[in-house]
């Protein structure tokens, strides 16, 4: 059985300081006895990717109105990386256990981990070692935010009690609807999704023009499985929409292994 008041927890998000997604996460997690700290931004950073803060100072404050009182919380100006790596480095005085990102408001699946302020938090977790996992519940308009941290709550007693052979980074995608509804849990692969670009042309007060990016996502494709992986791991798209809560696993080695051996053998390198 997990001693959960020895277990330190790190959380931070992309949605902010206030959003409610972290909050509920935050604070399930408190009241079923780990111990939790929170460093998020002080305002909404979605798809700011893994940027960093290096042209101006980071500030950071204590908050203490929002979350349960077990919760030691923060609020930090940078981007979402910034927040764990402030926390990280002058916050938490002991090292984490776990560095949890979410619950972001709103899908990661596919390629979208690519822009992902929420998956970018974690892997910053996961670069310094520690087990790490962003959670985000699949829909832009569903405020039902307990339960995805009811879920978290139950992959988190169980992460902590399995051996990996290195620190995983997970992405953790909840479908919503009723918890009775959720058909159970699966560890996926990544899939794609395929947007619309399109640039709104606007005017500002002044008369001068501005452009708003406004993608709409048309189709969700499948990914070739060309991670040599098991049939039976579907992508995480495919999962989502049967009701199944996806784990991803991640890795930020980016290295294309099938091109490097396919460039490796080309005369032309040493021409």
């Amino acid at each position: 059985m997990t001693d959960r008041q020895s277990l330190n927890i790190l959380i931070s998000n992309d949605d902010g300081i206030f959003a409610l997604g972290v909050r509920t996460l935050a604070n399930t997690l408190a009241k079923a006895g780990y111990k939790i700290t929170v460093v998020c931004p002080d305002r909404e950073r979605s798809a700011t990717g893994h940027g960093l803060t290096i042209h101006q100072p980071i500030r950071a404050r204590e908050v203490n109105s929002i979350f349960d009182k077990r919760v030691t919380a923060w609020s930090c100006s940078g981007t979402p990386a910034d927040c764990v790596k402030f926390a990280l480095n002058a916050v938490c005085r002991d090292r984490p256990n776990l560095v949890l990102s979410g619950i972001n408001h709103g899908p990661n699946l596919g390629t979208d981990v690519l822009y992902s302020g929420t998956v970018s938090a974690a892997m910053e977790g996961a670069l310094e070692g520690i087990p790490s996992v962003a959670f985000s519940l699949a829909s832009f308009s569903d405020f039902e935010f307990q339960t995805a941290a009811n879920v978290a709550l139950k992959l988190v007693d169980r992460l902590v009690e399995t051996e990996f052979p290195q620190p995983p980074l997970l992405s953790v995608n909840v479908p919503p609807v009723a918890e009775t509804a959720i058909k159970g849990m699966l560890v996926t692969r990544q899939g794609l999704r395929r947007y619309i670009e399109k640039f709104e042309q606007r005017q500002d007060p002044r008369g001068k023009n501005y452009y708003w990016l406004a993608g709409e996502i048309i189709e969700d494709l499948e990914q070739p499985n060309d991670n040599n992986l098991p049939s039976y791991i579907v992508t995480d798209v495919q999962a989502i929409g049967d009701r199944y809560v996806t784990i991803t696993p991640l890795q930020y080695n980016l290295t294309n292994t099938a091109i490097a051996k396919h460039l490796y053998g080309q005369d032309w390198l040493n021409r």
